[in-house]
């Protein structure tokens, strides 16, 4: 059964978000700098360093 809907949502707008990447080459494990529990996280999969970048992100509300 397929759905359809006579309003076409909205595309969601990217902005500019800070978050922290992992420093390890092996690992791509990111995070929006507001989720982060800690001023300066490791990283939570392999522990590493991360550090600040900037990226191209769906606004979240």
């Amino acid at each position: 059964m397929a759905f359809f809907s006579k309003n076409p949502t909205e595309p969601i707008p990217d902005v500019e978000t800070k978050v922290w990447a992992c420093t390890s080459d092996e690992c791509q494990c990111w995070m929006r700098v507001d989720y982060s529990l800690k001023d300066t996280p490791d990283c939570p999969l392999c522990h590493s360093d991360m550090k600040q970048e900037i990226r191209m992100l769906p606004e979240l509300k």
